[in-house]
């Protein structure tokens, strides 16, 4: 087993990275802007050609260990709850920004849901939200939103909106504290700063199938204590409905369209 510590911890990283964006935000820097982008390019490469591909095996290994140890069936039905009560979680916030929407924009909430099905639907195939966006794109001016808005703010969202996948990690991530030995359920004093973290690092979690929960990886590790059992268990979870958080992100995005258009 080769051990690779960390050359520096998660807050310090992301201390750095909004150091390092709001410079180069400010100084326009073409050469930082350069190194940045090709850096993200490199960790995205990484993600999806070498993490994500072995993340079946990993997972499988830590399956088997569980199998042999007897505890496989109790802890698969705890999946199906979770994912219950995360699917069940990622509508409740629908419809919540749905009638904030409709509210704003004078129209049922629930006809602007329907008008956003076929978006829905197709994330839960593609497990991409950059991949929906033409989907989206239609559904969203389905609801009235002017082109221009639509066209900018989709795709923005795509990119940075991912209230699904932040509601899976924190609901998954509390069900694992309760099914791993050794783990205390934390005091809301450390629940409240990681759910902040989490929504900082989801704003730059690549966009490919699993990108938000190794996104995640450093922060369960450094703010929840998670080991390397309790991090298997937690990608699992998240694995089994990325789809429905993938789905819930893209749906979203419709709402913030109409918000964003009634504002204009």
């Amino acid at each position: 087993e080769m051990d690779v510590p960390p050359a520096i911890s998660v807050m310090t990283a992301l201390v750095l990275a909004f150091i390092f964006g709001l410079g180069i935000a400010a100084t326009q820097s073409a050469q930082l802007k350069q190194l940045s982008d090709q850096g993200r390019d490199v960790i995205q490469l990484m993600l999806e050609k070498v993490i994500i591909p072995l993340l079946p095996v990993y997972i499988a290994g830590e399956f088997a260990q569980m199998a042999a140890a007897g505890t496989v069936f109790g802890t698969l039905k705890t999946f199906g709850v979770v994912l219950l009560l995360a699917v069940a979680m990622h509508w409740g916030w629908i419809i919540t920004l749905y009638t904030l929407a409709g509210i704003k924009a004078g129209k049922s909430p629930f006809a602007l849901i329907k008008n956003m099905l076929p978006a829905y639907f197709t994330a839960l195939g593609t497990m991409s939200s950059a991949a929906t966006i033409p989907v989206s794109l239609q559904a969203t001016k389905a609801n009235g939103v002017k082109p221009d808005v639509a066209n900018f703010t989709v795709p923005l969202c795509a990119t940075i909106h991912l209230s699904g996948s932040t509601i899976t990690i924190v609901t998954c991530a509390m069900a694992v504290v309760t099914m791993v030995n050794g783990l205390e359920m934390p005091s809301l004093i450390t629940v409240l700063p990681f759910i902040f973290m989490l929504g900082v690092v989801m704003l730059a979690a690549p966009g490919v199938p699993g990108g938000a929960v190794m996104s995640a990886v450093g922060l369960l590790g450094s703010m929840l204590g998670f080991g390397e059992a309790a991090i298997a268990l937690m990608i699992a979870l998240y694995m089994a409905q990325d789809s429905f958080g993938t789905a819930c992100n893209v749906t979203g995005d419709g709402a913030i369209a109409v918000l964003v258009d009634k504002a204009d």
